[in-house]
């Protein structure tokens, strides 16, 4: 560019800039706005690039604000429960918070306490509010605080979920209905961050990653899904196998075989012999009651049972124990939602509690002195009780 051509351009941008100067000087409020426009804008981006940034992410830059969390399972825990519980306290310690894993009710169930002893697991039980070990809570595998005194006024600090439910917690909220296991969320937040699972022969150090997934953890995660997708078989998504194949590199199949194939009681097996002698079987649909049992954790395991006899699509099984009926169903009739079914079936029973998924649902019912009573003082004999669950499996509600 010739010397006249720039002294033209130079000419040009001092007009445009004597220009902007004299508008502005004669409207000061321009200069306001174009203030306020530009930061909003910036403030906006920001905002949307946090908010795009992934769960795993942003849940791990929640627990790195506190120096100690209470990991909270739903009562009597299950394999995906205490899964979800090691793996969120394995990612608050990674960020220099403190982490206790509690429960309220019991760990029953072979299976289950085969998770908790083979695993190694330090877990607390909880009665009352008071026992929370820590200001702040996560609850993991349900969204409502339940099962101890008081776990109405706990408001949670954070919610890791894949049942329904209208929980949410103060800082963080997380509840993936379409997910089989609650375990699969915690497997995405370790891969969201990064994460390597550390093969079982070796140690942390050697997979040169910031986050680790423990070879323990791994394998509990992936037992997690495991169990709440009946093996990858129902009610599990694309994210449940993804997060399974995450997973594998840091699984120890040893253990992991230890924990799926624990020994099962003579009475366990009594009890599945017993529900299976008595079904009562109308179409589809069978209803079994065992009686007065000292193990409830059969009952579950006897509905696996019977939910695999041919013809039979949906299944409830119910046995009494210190005065109080438990129920448990499954269902692979995609016409039954067993969850609802059981709510329908024990809407006007005071004190009784009901629900879960489309596959699977539990129940609890309490007695007075034998009787289960309606909301009209109308007592509920156990034999109405069983055309209640056929009606509610039927639809007929």
């Amino acid at each position: 560019m010739d010397s006249s051509a720039t002294a033209g351009a130079a000419d040009v941008a001092a007009q445009v800039v004597g220009g902007a100067e004299s508008v502005f000087g004669t409207h000061p409020e321009l200069v306001a706005a174009l203030i306020v426009g530009t930061v909003a804008l910036v403030g906006g981006l920001y905002a949307i690039l946090r908010f795009k940034r992934p769960m795993g992410t942003r849940f791990l830059e929640r627990l790195s604000e506190l120096d100690e969390v209470a990991v909270l399972m739903h009562p009597n825990p299950d394999p995906d429960s205490m899964a979800a519980a090691i793996g969120v306290a394995c990612l608050a310690e990674q960020v220099g918070t403190t982490a206790h894993i509690q429960y309220s009710g019991q760990i029953r169930h072979q299976e289950n306490r085969a998770f908790e002893t083979v695993l190694d697991l330090e877990l607390d039980a909880i009665d009352h509010v008071t026992d929370l070990a820590a200001e702040h809570v996560v609850l993991v595998d349900h969204n409502r605080p339940r099962g101890f005194a008081g776990a109405d006024g706990v408001l949670p600090f954070a919610i890791v979920d894949h049942h329904p439910g209208e929980g949410t917690g103060e800082q963080f909220t997380d509840v993936r209905t379409n997910y089989g296991a609650s375990s699969s969320i915690v497997a995405e937040y370790f891969r969201d961050v990064g994460a390597k699972p550390v093969p079982p022969d070796r140690h942390a150090s050697e997979v040169g990653s910031e986050y680790t997934v423990p070879s323990t953890v791994a394998t509990g995660l992936l037992y997690g899904i495991l169990t709440d997708t009946k093996r990858l078989t129902a009610g599990c998504s694309d994210a449940d196998f993804s997060a399974a194949g995450y997973l594998y590199p840091g699984v120890n199949e040893d253990i992991l075989d230890r924990i799926a194939n624990p020994e099962v009681s003579k009475e366990v097996l009594e009890l599945k012999a017993r529900a299976i002698a008595g079904r009562d079987v109308r179409g589809p649909f069978a209803v079994s009651d065992i009686g007065t049992l000292s193990n409830v954790d059969a009952i579950p395991q006897a509905a696996d049972e019977l939910i695999q006899l041919e013809g039979v699509t949906a299944v409830v099984v119910c046995g009494e124990r210190d005065g109080t009926l438990y129920l448990s169903g499954r269902s692979r009739d995609d016409r039954v939602h067993m969850g609802r079914t059981l709510e329908h079936a024990l809407g006007n029973v005071p004190g009784a509690s009901a629900g879960g998924h489309a596959r699977m649902g539990g129940g609890q019912i309490p007695q007075r002195d034998g009787h289960i009573l309606t909301d009209g003082g109308d007592a509920l004999t156990r034999t109405t009780l069983c055309e209640r669950l056929f009606d509610a499996m039927s639809g007929d509600v």
